[in-house]
């Protein structure tokens, strides 16, 4: 309804505006959103068309409908036409707006604050990669298009700043609000409900200090980061103070939970939901002169950092999983910024691929390894925090490396042998004794025969993935979106809900928290459309893994005058570049050329194959052997594996009611051709069943010597056993 009214608004206001008003680029509705919302600061004497547009927004106000609301975990959005760093720096020029070059961001003063509070503070940050933009001093927040309509909208009412509400969005809708309320109350009650750990008793606050390992943190700093204890559940609470007036905005609880050996195992959760939780711990306490910061992956390793160095220090909200952009400028200030994110490989390449958003010039990492632990294991065992951080080395990457400067990476590799393997595979453990493990980087070519469940099996490969915190991104042409999350939701939730309806909305919820999100694209589409969508999606929610199915989709819209195998080499070399410039697995999923059916496929049967398994790390076969009575069994088969050269084949038992593969049971007997002889056959009812045990005691007859193949038996007679009837019966 709401879309009809505002192509009609649209259509109307071509009509009445001056032309002068209109940019040069499209018309976008945000910008009709923005002036008809009536926010902005009214002159003398509005012109008519600002006039009309504003009584457009009544309409749309005083009807009440329901907003349409994009839903960044169903799609990635992405530029219409990617703008550059040098194309923002001129529109600005040409609006004769200063602007500072910042590390990751440009620097301009706000637009939503009067002049007299603007002074020379620049406090709207503008990414230079994606164009989005942030008022720290505001909280305003919105796309490089929403920029330039409200600069347009300036310039045209002659208007010197914005209200900040002007661009807060359409309308929530009942149940949003409900929602965010929702969480709101349940962030109060956490809060409300939980302690000081200064206010406990001092065997309390003593075996909570042991069982979070958190011995050596003094009550003086967990006092000053505002930590407290939740009592219902044992969990420690983490602030999540932002915003102008330093409010609470939501809080993350952490749990310790023991295994029963040496090892516990602590469990997170936050409110709001992780993916509106967006916090730099610690950042409350930095100073607006402070010029260095230690950037950790966890709360605790915060409280570590400060403590023993007394530099300040913040904490990701999501760990190594995620560095969202929207944080990037709360830390333009600092001039240098350590990375100290954890002690294992994972957190090293973490390390690596945060530094480029943050700027390499300014970055410092801290190598993993025996002597470099997490900053919270340091601590522990006595070492000198303050010397660890000092010497970090230089994120700055030169052309040429020596053998000196890898000497530590490779120590690091050969003692976390298991990490550099990668992620492991929870559902098909033979995969991991063959492919070792999931690595960024890395290039998989999927194929197999036409109807054997390619994009079933793949699409549960990448959930068991995904459920363990790899950050999925699916690029599916064959089939839409919502035919995909409901195979994938089958899978996760391993039952047709279908037939269990009541359950959905709690199967729902927790698939809603898996960081798995889908590009919009269907059907035949070009390379570069989809690359730069990859691209953004890496920088925006730090994609991990991305899925292509499949290249076929993607070839026609290419020249059609250039060799059809010169295109799939082209294609399949952008996605090698891809995933090791970006340092993201990449599987694409590739038709094989037209085989027999009783033969197996190999490597050369992948369509235009040269190019594709010579740049592919690893080429995985979905192999399925035809049966007439029953559908066909299937396995899969490695053939080839670069990273440490194992290949092999392991069988697969697909299960309908979840849409999931998984190997057969030890043991089960295969399927074999048994060829029934009349003499060792007994008339049980009307059955007939093999006398196994007279088989094994008595010799076959000899065959005729003469006939060299047995003719089919038109009718036997089956003579009966003594304990059976005098009967005889024909067939």
């Amino acid at each position: 309804m709401w879309r009809g009214l505002l192509q009609k608004g649209t259509a109307c206001l071509l009509q009445v505006v001056d032309p002068k008003f209109l940019h040069h680029r499209h018309f976008s509705s945000l910008c009709l959103r923005l002036v008809t919302q009536r926010l902005t600061h009214k002159p003398p004497e509005a012109p008519r068309h600002v006039l009309w547009l504003r009584s457009i927004g009544y309409l749309f106000s005083e009807r009440g409908t329901r907003a349409y609301k994009k839903d960044a975990k169903s799609t990635v959005e992405f530029p219409v036409s990617p703008i550059t760093v040098t194309e923002i720096k001129q529109y600005l020029r040409s609006k004769e707006i200063p602007f500072h070059d910042g590390y990751s961001c440009l620097h301009i003063p706000s637009i939503f604050s009067s002049p007299s509070d603007r002074k020379e503070n620049l406090s709207l940050f503008i990414d230079k990669t994606t164009g989005q933009f942030l008022c720290k001093d505001t909280l305003v927040e919105g796309s490089w298009e929403d920029l330039q309509d409200c600069l347009e909208v300036m310039q045209k009412e002659e208007q010197d700043s914005l209200s900040p509400h002007v661009l807060l969005g359409y309308p929530e809708s009942v149940e949003e609000q409900e929602e965010r309320e929702r969480e709101l109350r349940e962030v109060q009650r956490i809060w409300s409900s939980s302690v000081p750990l200064t206010d406990l008793p001092e065997d309390e606050a003593q075996l909570i200090k042991t069982m979070f390992q958190i011995t050596k943190i003094s009550n003086a700093t967990l006092k000053k980061f505002g930590v407290r204890l939740f009592k219902p559940t044992k969990s420690l609470v983490f602030p999540w103070f932002g915003g102008p007036d330093s409010s609470l905005k939501g809080v993350k609880l952490l749990s310790a939970q023991n295994t029963g050996t040496d090892q516990v195992i602590y469990n997170e959760a936050t409110v709001p939901k992780s993916t509106c939780y967006y916090n730099l711990f610690g950042l409350p306490l930095v100073g607006r002169l402070d010029s260095e910061v230690v950037l950790t992956g966890q709360e605790l390793d915060t409280l570590a950092v400060s403590q023993a160095t007394g530099l300040p220090s913040v904490a990701l909200p999501r760990g190594v999983s995620c560095l969202p952009p929207i944080l990037l400028p709360y830390l333009e200030q600092f001039k240098r910024v350590t990375l100290w994110l954890g002690g294992d490989i994972r957190s090293w390449e973490a390390s690596k691929i945060f530094s480029r958003k943050l700027g390499l010039r300014r970055c410092s990492l801290v190598r993993p390894g025996e002597n470099r632990p997490s900053p919270m294991e340091a601590l522990a065992q006595g070492m000198n925090l303050s010397r660890v951080v000092k010497a970090s080395i230089p994120a700055a990457h030169k052309s040429i490396v020596s053998f000196k400067q890898l000497r530590e990476d490779v120590y690091g590799e050969l003692v976390n042998t298991d990490q550099v393997a990668g992620v492991k595979w929870t559902r098909f453990p033979e995969l991991n004794r063959i492919l070792k493990g999931h690595r960024k980087g890395e290039l998989t070519v999927f194929t197999g025969p036409t109807g054997s469940g390619k994009t079933t099996f793949i699409s549960e490969l990448a959930l068991d993935l995904c459920m363990q915190g790899v950050n999925t991104l699916w690029g599916s042409f064959e089939i839409n979106n919502v035919r995909l999350a409901k195979i994938m939701l089958t899978q996760f939730a391993m039952q047709r809900l279908e037939e269990n309806l009541e359950e959905y909305d709690f199967w729902a919820d927790k698939f809603e928290e898996l960081p798995l999100y889908f590009m919009t694209f269907h059907g035949q589409q070009n390379i570069k459309t989809v690359l730069d969508t990859m691209q953004h999606a890496v920088y925006l929610y730090d994609i991990n893994h991305v899925i292509i199915d499949n290249l076929q989709f993607m070839m026609g819209q290419e020249n059609l005058s250039v060799d059809k195998f010169a295109v799939q080499d082209h294609i399949i070399g952008a996605f090698r570049k891809f995933a090791t410039n970006s340092s993201c697995h990449v599987t694409l999923i590739i038709h094989p050329r037209k085989e027999e059916d009783d033969r197996e496929l190999q490597t050369a049967s992948i369509f235009g194959s040269a190019k594709a398994s010579q740049e592919a790390d690893n080429v995985l076969i979905l192999q399925e052997k035809k049966l007439v009575t029953r559908p066909g069994r299937r396995s899969l088969q490695v053939t080839k594996n670069r990273f440490d050269g194992d290949v092999g084949i392991f069988p697969l038992d697909f299960i309908k009611s979840s849409l999931t593969f998984s190997a057969p049971v030890k043991g089960k007997h295969k399927l074999r051709n048994v060829q029934m002889k009349p003499e060792n056959e007994e008339v049980i009812g009307n059955e007939v069943t093999v006398k196994t045990e007279e088989v094994k005691k008595e010799k076959p007859e000899k065959a005729n010597k003469t006939t060299k193949t047995p003719q089919p038996l038109k009718k036997v007679e089956i003579k009966p056993s003594k304990s059976s009837d005098n009967t005889e019966t024909k067939f």
